[in-house]
This record gives C-alpha cells, structure tokens and sequence, in this order.
C-alpha cells in the first residue's frame, strides 16, 4: 500500500522523511534536534524482495512510535543501492557528510555492507544492520559501531546443517551465489553437517535459470540439497526443482532467504513440505512478536517476512537507544553502550549481544504447510539450535 512516509524526492533516488513531530513529553523540541538516520533500503536490484519488506517495517515502526525515536523528532533519509557496493559507498558518503546522519541501518546483501562499513565507522556513526552479518565483522574486522541485530551470516546454516545431521541424510548438494553472503552461508551449512558434501555451487548474483545446476543435482544424486538463493533466485530455483521431479527423491533445506512468506507467495504449492531454519517466525509466542505481525498484516494484508521483522528491530533498538540517553545522541560511548544493552522488546524473543556484537540467540526448524484456513504457510516445529553463538566471536578483541 503506499506509504505516507516514503515517496520519490530526486532523480538520484534520495527519499527524505521528516516526522513531524515538534514535542516530547510536554517540551518544545527544536528541529535542530532532530534525530537523522540513514536507510539504505534496495529497492531496485536483485535484493529489492527484502529492500521492500524493510520499507514497509520501517514505516510501520515509525507509525507505531509515534513517528518518534526515544521521544524525539526524527528524519529518515532514504537511499535505494540497487544492490551496488559503489552506489552505496556514494550514497553513505553523502549521509555523513551532508545528512549529518546519527544512525545508519540497511543494506540487503552483505557485499554492500562491507563496502559502506569504513566510511561510517570512521565517522562513528553506529551501523545497526537490518539484515547481513558478514562474517568479516563477526571476526577480526569486529567494529564497536557495527551491530549485527539480525543475525551471523553463518548461523541460520549451521541450524539447517544439525537438522540434515539430525535427520540422517547421508550426502547433500549445497548451492549459494558467488558474493560473501553465499560463501558464508555454505560454510555454516558445512561446520554442522557432518554427511558427505558431494557438490558445493556457486551460481551468479541474480541468476534465474538453474538447469546446469539442477543437471549436476540428478548426476550426483544426494539425499538432500542445501540452498541459499534470496529473492528472486530461490523462487526460480524452488519452481524448476520441483517441475524437474527432483523433489520426488531429494529433500530441500533452506533458510528463510528461500522460504519465507514473500517466496510462499510467489511459488505457491511447491513450497509445500520445504524446510528452513531461521531466527525468527511469525508465528513465535512473544508478545512484541504477536503485535508486529498483527499491525503488519492489518497495514499491508499479508504476513511479513524476516526482512520486515528485522527492519522492525532495527528501529526499535535506536528508539531504545535514543530514550536511555535521553537524546544526546553526539555522546557516542553512551549510544554504543545503550545500544549493546538492547533494552527493547524483540520481535524474535530475547537475545543478547556477544562480544562481537552479534546476538546470541535461538534459532528454529520450520516447515511449510496449510494453517487450518488452508493458507500456505511456515510452521514453526522445534528449536534448532537454542543460545547460538556464531563461530568468529573468539577472533574479535571486543570485550
């Protein structure tokens, strides 16, 4: 539906929200004090499934705040990245040099995150992603202005790869793009599977016609195939499997990227009886859970994604931050620390921040199925791996 907080403003692509509130708890705020954050939402591209579904958690979020941040007018600065290291260095750069943005939130794919990282950390402007969680800033290139909220890029593998483990398939495919994201998620896949890997693929980023692969799948005949293909590419994925008659002998595992309600809608009975492993469902019991997806469907008519529930999250943590410190956000030891102590009501359930200032958090096995108003859907069955923690927390020199 369209948004009354996000609309077109220049050929650039540069999309401005001004909340106009002018009050907070009874006194005059002066919009010099408003709060500015910097959104990089890909709305163009082939990550733009996800850019979308965080746009419209943005703007739910902000409506429900009271178009507020911790009590505080706030700005939103909108840039599309396409999906684009450069396009997005350019667009970061004019966010901290003439936005004068104090928090930055986005992008989609993990390839832009690691490009528009330096810039903000060198500014100190803290970097609270809304989706990738390279494992590089898990790692040795940990930076205490980067908050991975969502999740490591590696995590939602390894839950997928105990399953495969736990269900006894002997050998598995296991196919991602070639980019960061891709490579990481078929690492985490391979630390917990323990059966045979019998091919490890790396397709093109935005690569919609999977026919050699699916070749090498009848060749090699394994027990299950593995799959990391957000957006568009995990639906033309899902469709061809299937119609080739693959899925007769062969299970599919995958993460949410491939498996969630934007791609449910997409394929439609095909998805059907499809595993993944995610950090987040919507249909968990949390309270804060319950409302988000109740105000997200009553705003948009449809069940929201993980890139909405993430996005959701994002500007939550600020608001959280923004309220402890009670708007001083130049104070930046205070922001890093109110920040680190996440102290907002998660749409997933608890977490907690590592060292690394990734979450340390439950991640759960889904299926999809019908609910019992014949709707497709995912189920959530058990939890896959309870308190993870990602892999690179001990190469990080963060306390």
């Amino acid at each position: 539906m369209p948004s009354p907080f996000l609309s077109p403003v220049s050929a650039l692509g540069r999309l401005a929200i001004l909340v106009a509130c002018a009050c907070s708890g009874g006194t005059a705020v002066h919009a010099a004090e408003t709060i500015k954050v910097g959104l990089a939402l890909d709305l163009s591209g082939p990550f733009a499934t996800g850019g979308a579904e965080a746009r419209d958690a943005v703007n739910l979020a902000t409506k429900l705040l009271g178009n507020q941040l911790g009590g505080y007018p706030a700005e939103f600065i909108q840039v599309d990245t396409a999906g684009s290291p450069d396009q997005a260095k350019q667009a970061v750069d004019r966010l901290i040099q003439q936005s004068k943005i104090s928090f930055f939130t986005g992008p989609t794919p993990s390839n832009v995150a690691l490009a528009v990282g330096p810039a903000l950390f060198a500014a100190k402007v803290p970097f609270i992603t809304s989706n990738p969680g390279p494992s590089q800033y898990a790692g040795a290139q940990c930076n205490p202005y980067f908050f991975g909220l969502s999740y490591q890029n590696d995590t939602w593998d390894e839950a997928a790869g105990q399953h495969a483990t736990d269900k006894g398939y002997k050998n598995a495919f296991i196919i991602a793009p070639n980019y960061p994201a891709g490579r990481d998620h078929l690492t985490g896949f391979k630390r917990r599977y323990k059966g045979e890997v019998v091919a490890e693929v790396y397709s093109k980023v935005g690569q919609l016609d999977y026919a050699a692969e699916l070749a090498e799948v009848r060749a090699s005949k394994p027990a299950a195939v593995y799959f990391f293909l957000p957006g568009a590419m995990g639906i033309n994925f899902i469709k061809q499997f299937v119609a080739s008659g693959l899925s007769k002998d062969t299970v599919l595992v995958t993460s949410p990227a491939s498996a969630d309600e934007d791609t449910i809608a997409a394929v439609g009975e095909p998805m059907l009886g499809l595993f993944s492993t995610s950090q987040w469902s919507h249909d968990l019991p949390a309270a804060a859970n319950q409302k988000f997806v109740s105000e997200f469907r009553k705003a948009y008519n449809r069940y929201p994604t993980f890139y909405a529930a993430q996005a959701y999250d994002a500007i939550l943590a600020m608001d959280a931050a923004v309220r402890d410190v009670k708007g001083q956000v130049n104070d930046k030891p205070a922001v890093l620390k109110a920040l680190k102590a996440a102290n907002f009501e998660s749409v997933r359930g608890p977490f907690k921040y590592d060292n690394n200032n990734f979450p340390v958090q439950d991640y759960y096995l889904r299926v999809i199925g019908k609910n019992a108003q014949g709707q497709i859907t995912n189920k959530t069955l058990a939890t896959a791996l309870k308190g993870h923690r990602d892999a690179y927390h001990d190469l990080c020199k963060m306390k």
